[in-house]
């Protein structure tokens, strides 16, 4: 979901506008929610407190002017009581919405109540109220007691909302208690927040639905210019983007076009360039062949002859035999470096295994090592390490890379090992000479490259085995990589698929030597460990 939700601007969009939208409906409906249930209960206060005055004004004028008169009931006139009166005094049933309790704490048979109600009805903190406070509540005052409360209209009914007034009427310690339900208002209120629901989730997903609707026609663009760049990235140098309008997008669609019209343009010049100069490489070395082919016929003949000569012409034969070889190992290599320029190069897979490689390259290079007093140290493992791969190919790399060492190790030992895992095998060259300054282990591999231009090369080498060795090596799929300190010497890993179909994720053998990972242990310190060249420029993992 992040990495959808990163890569997708129209989600983002989208969702961006969803919260908003959410939280502006939500303000919105609770404010107006509010500004309603305001209006509708006020209203309804205003109704009921009307009610209350009018109920309570005319129940009080009749209980005070039973008092006045002080009259008794003539024999066999029936009188009703004066709280029956005072019912009497309040709205018809079928006229009122409410229900009255006339309540007298000095004479409890001289109170009374509408149907829906009983003296249970009366909710324990008003009725405290009224009591604690009896005196203060008298007529005539501005006004009463008021709240709303859960009130139960009969002992079995469910409580219901409902507004309670109470207000003393007299001296002779008569309450009025008035009880207007807000049934009806209660449920306007829940149908209109059950409205402002629905209306708020339509609403946001409208909104929604208009941003997508928006962003797409935005993002489309956009998205199409994305995926034309990453196909004109792949080598379709002919992708075009379709031009429609004259807006912000148009224009960028044409200047799209545009930068790929010069863009193509451009890398179809290099590349005529770059053929004309692999076909002048690979033409001069292929027309050099016949003249040096006679040069060095007579050289052969002059060589031989040598002995008869008098020293320096002796010495000028001999010169000019160790130069002929070099050239013709430059003009073999050049023809090699075109090849890979061309793309011609191809591979003859075989499973082999790999000590057998480093021993016949080991063997090659052993005359050599000889006149330089050096010692190759082998560590072989006993089990076979076998891979597909091209032997003579490998073995050109081992070799380059143990002339190499000859030529830089100061005629110290050199350490050549050899590893596997269930993926790869690996080959590490170690020497023990001047080694790599920091940034050089990315140069190596070069063409004529050296370290040190001042010095001369002592075996002769073109400058080209190195760069060979790597395009060898990627050619397979591997790395070719390269470890060096200053005064330490240096150290290359050739590291190779056991199977060629097979993407390489590691190498069984560290780039850095065991000895330098054992002394920056031992020492308790970090040593900073250069990042190590490889075939395709890319930093790769031990």
């Amino acid at each position: 979901m992040r990495r959808v939700w990163r890569r997708s601007l129209q989600l983002q969009v989208v969702s961006s506008t969803l919260v908003i939208s959410m939280t502006v409906v939500a303000v919105l409906g609770v404010f107006l929610f509010q500004s309603i249930t305001t209006s509708v209960v006020d209203q309804r206060e205003k109704s009921a407190l009307s009610d209350a005055r009018s109920d309570t004004a005319a129940i009080a004028n009749l209980l005070k002017a039973h008092q006045d008169s002080g009259e008794s009931p003539k024999p066999g006139q029936i009188v009703k009581p004066p709280v029956d009166q005072a019912m009497d005094a309040i709205k018809p049933t079928e006229e009122r919405r409410y229900d009255v309790i006339v309540l007298n704490e000095r004479e409890p048979s001289g109170s009374r109540a509408t149907e829906g109600v009983s003296r249970l009805s009366i909710p324990a903190d008003l009725r405290d109220r009224m009591d604690t406070n009896n005196t203060k509540f008298r007529w005539g005052e501005e006004f009463r007691v008021s709240g709303r409360y859960q009130v139960g209209f009969n002992p079995t009914g469910t409580p219901k909302l409902a507004m309670v007034t109470a207000v003393v009427v007299s001296s002779g310690g008569y309450q009025v208690y008035h009880f207007f339900p807000l049934t009806e208002e209660e449920a306007t209120l829940t149908a209109m927040r059950q409205m402002l629901v629905l209306v708020g989730i339509g609403l946001v997903v409208l909104l929604a639905a208009i941003a997508s609707l928006v962003t797409r026609q935005v993002v489309t663009p956009v998205r199409l210019a994305r995926q034309a760049a990453e196909r004109l990235a792949a080598g379709k140098l002919d992708e075009r983007l379709k031009v429609r309008g004259e807006d912000d997008l148009a224009r960028l669609a044409t200047s799209f076009n545009e930068m790929a019209a010069n863009l193509a343009l451009k890398i179809h010049q290099l590349e005529e360039l770059s053929q004309v100069q692999r076909q002048f490489v690979s033409d001069v070395s292929h027309e050099l062949r016949t003249p040096l082919t006679t040069v060095r016929m007579a050289a052969d003949l002059i060589h031989d002859a040598r002995e008869d000569f008098d020293p320096m012409v002796s010495r000028s034969a001999e010169l000019m035999q160790a130069q002929l070889e070099r050239f013709e190992s430059m003009l073999a290599d050049l023809l090699e470096i075109s090849r890979y320029d061309a793309g011609a190069a191809t591979l003859d897979l075989e499973p082999t295994d790999i000590r057998d490689v480093v021993l016949r390259a080991v063997a090659d290079s052993e005359s050599l090592a000889e006149r330089h007093a050096t010692r190759f140290d082998l560590r072989l493992p006993n089990e076979p390490c076998m891979a597909e791969i091209d032997s003579r190919r490998v073995e050109r790399i081992l070799r380059n890379l143990l002339f190499n060492a000859i030529e830089h190790g100061e005629g110290r030992d050199i350490v050549v090992t050899v590893g596997a895992d269930r993926d790869a095998v690996a080959v590490a060259v170690r020497d023990h000479g001047v080694g790599l300054k920091p940034g050089e282990e990315q140069m190596v591999f070069d063409r004529f490259w050296r370290a040190d231009p001042s010095r001369a090369r002592t075996i002769g080498g073109t400058g080209l085995g190195l760069a060979i060795s790597r395009e060898d090596a990627s050619l397979h799929g591997g790395w070719l990589q390269a470890w060096g300190l200053p005064g330490e010497g240096s150290q290359f890993r050739l590291t190779l698929p056991r199977d060629s179909s097979i993407e390489l994720k590691g190498s069984p053998l560290s780039l850095e030597p065991p000895e330098m990972q054992i002394r920056r242990t031992w020492r308790g310190q970090i040593t900073p460990v250069l990042a190590p060249a490889t075939g395709d420029g890319a930093f790769h993992g031990e």
